[in-house]
């Protein structure tokens, strides 16, 4: 079920605590080998399954919770763009959680981590299935077994995306508040001292959304792609930083194009982008490193899930392999020599 504090702003879900969470579509990647990030293709539609009940199968009422159309085999990943404080959001594919494989909980865990850690891990494109290594989310149907969740339970009970927020308790809030405020005096005196002025516009402050930066029931469930770069990030917070309980909860039901078309009566979105035809126009992949954050170990569970070509068949989609100049570096780039020319 949605929890009554979750909203749906255009196709942003936003959830208690200033989490904000987009599904944008994206190429899929090849099975084998290791890939850059791909890029947004634009975000999936959501809208929410109350304002559909009279077309929606009963198990939808149920859970409640919002509605997006995905095409078979069609790949996504999670934007948390947007997000303002601090928050752990748990993430679930057919109530396997993502990041450590096991049963979906309304509690955080360290050990193994059951979490991303919001605003530091800015998206999400799959499982964390190896070292520094996610394996692409891709819809299947549920019933082959092709699923996650029917990798990892032997069952395919639920399909869909589970998303659960925790924000700091109230004394790590304060704390962050505090340090947030020394921050931007620190940025503001610095910015007076270089320019000999103060700023022309103050920063944000917190709190302030940033600007945006990158069976009968369930038809779909997540399966698993290519493998990409990607670090799952490990929490850095103290134990017991995190509230108990989840602020915000809602389950994220994936429907085909016809389904969605004769639920909401919408077009669905157009079908998946030509993944060759969008690296022989020289448009941008992407690769993100952040320095000062440690990466998490993937767990045994996740690291043996297959991909689904092993259940639908080999992937027929021609791929050509981006060059060098079209990996845009993002966030904390290597080093790279400077060049010296003429003077």
């Amino acid at each position: 079920m949605t929890d009554s504090k979750v909203r749906i702003d255009g196709n942003t879900l936003r959830l208690p605590g200033g989490v904000a969470v987009r599904f944008v579509r994206t190429l899929r990647l090849p099975e084998k080998g290791t890939h850059p990030l791909p890029p947004g293709l634009g975000e999936f539609p959501v809208r929410r399954v109350a304002d559909h009940a009279d077309a929606v199968p009963e198990e939808w009422r149920a859970r409640g919770g919002v509605m997006l159309p995905v095409y078979l085999r069609e790949a996504m990943w999670l934007s948390f763009a947007g997000t303002t404080e601090p928050a752990a959001l748990q993430v679930g594919v057919g109530k396997v959680c993502a990041v450590s494989g096991r049963p979906w909980s309304d509690r955080l865990s360290r050990d193994p981590q059951n979490y991303v850690v919001l605003p530091r891990q800015p998206w999400l494109d799959g499982i964390n299935s190896g070292k520094g290594t996610v394996r692409q989310f891709v819809a299947v149907p549920l019933g082959l077994g092709a699923s996650v969740e029917g990798q990892v339970t032997g069952e395919e009970v639920w399909g869909g995306v589970q998303l659960q927020s925790f924000p700091l308790n109230d004394a790590e809030l304060a704390r962050w508040h505090e340090e947030e405020r020394r921050r931007l005096r620190r940025e503001a005196a610095r910015s007076a001292e270089i320019y000999g002025a103060a700023p022309m516009a103050a920063a944000a402050a917190p709190g302030a959304a940033p600007a945006a930066p990158r069976r009968a029931a369930p038809a779909m469930g997540l399966g698993v792609g290519g493998s990409m770069r990607q670090e799952v990030y490990r929490d850095d917070r103290p134990p017991g930083a995190w509230s108990e309980r989840p602020a915000g909860r809602v389950f994220v039901h994936l429907v085909t194009p016809p389904q969605w078309r004769r639920i909401t009566g919408e077009a669905p979105p157009p079908s998946p982008v030509d993944r060759a035809a969008y690296t022989s126009a020289g448009l941008p992949w992407f690769d993100y490193y952040d320095q000062d954050a440690e990466d998490l170990s993937p767990t045994d569970a996740l690291s043996q899930v297959r991909p689904a070509g092993d259940w639908l068949g080999d992937d027929h989609e021609p791929w050509q392999e981006p060059s060098p100049r079209q990996v845009r570096p993002l966030k904390d780039a290597p080093g790279r020599p400077v060049e010296d020319g003429d003077w």
